[in-house]
């Protein structure tokens, strides 16, 4: 099974890497660009077929781990 956590910053915190990453964008001619907020990405392989207790063991990892939970968020999905 692979799954796939996302964790972002929330809203109301500040995000200088975003920052600088915006100010790269329009400084590489990359029209439109608002705001960029930026975050991380774990694809994590599994092995086990019960989703529910699966994503509930990733649940407990990004609170315990992955995710600083006082001012990031996480996002769990189960690609398959």
């Amino acid at each position: 099974m692979i799954a796939r956590v996302t964790v972002t910053l929330k809203t109301g915190i500040l995000d200088p890497q975003g920052k600088a990453i915006e100010g790269a964008l329009k400084s590489l001619g990359v029209a439109g660009v608002a705001s960029v907020r930026q975050g991380k990405v774990f694809d994590i392989e599994l092995d086990g077929a019960d989703r529910a207790k699966t994503e509930a063991a990733l649940k407990e990892a990004a609170d315990k781990l992955l995710a600083n939970t006082v001012i990031e968020n996480y996002r769990v999905e189960i690609l398959g």
